[in-house]
């Protein structure tokens, strides 16, 4: 299993979304080759994500979800009237990628950026690297179970 950090911003979708729907959901739109490449060549079914709201008041881990279909082509990329669409993204040959994921967890506060950056524990993580916005990105395993721990509010292991 993996562990990846996925960011969206919280009034195009947001866990509260994911959560209410009650079923798994594309996670489209995505037009970074390097984060493609992750969900294309990476990801894999059963792996977990930590749904991270950016541009947000504050940005930062909100929960956790869990990726339940492997890669297949982001069909917004075809569609001419979607704001994601790509003219040089073709059914035959495509360009972009998706995978689906389900709602597993939602905090019942937020894991701040700031509260990312000030746990030492997390040292390394790449969401806390200055100028880092790449809006998929794996999580080291230790990484992801100390913030899931921030994010339930329970008290750090010694």
């Amino acid at each position: 299993m993996r562990y990846w950090l996925m960011k969206s911003e919280p009034d195009e979708f947001s866990i509260e979304d994911l959560e209410r729907q009650g079923h798994p959901e594309p996670w489209d739109g995505v037009r970074n080759y390097q984060a493609r490449n992750f969900m294309r060549d990476k990801m894999k079914v059963g792996d977990r994500v930590l749904f991270y709201h950016s541009n947000a008041n504050p940005s930062g881990v909100v929960g956790v979800a869990e990726v339940v279909k492997k890669a297949y082509p982001d069909p917004t990329a075809f569609d001419p009237n979607d704001k994601h669409y790509d003219p040089k993204s073709k059914p035959e040959a495509p360009t972009w990628f998706l995978v689906e994921v389900a709602f597993v967890e939602r905090f019942p506060g937020i894991v701040s950026l700031a509260d990312l950056k000030a746990n030492r524990r997390l040292s390394g993580m790449a969401v806390r690297k200055k100028g880092q916005r790449l809006s998929v990105q794996p999580v080291a395993p230790r990484h992801f179970d100390e913030v899931v721990r921030m994010g339930r509010g329970e008290d750090a292991a010694e």
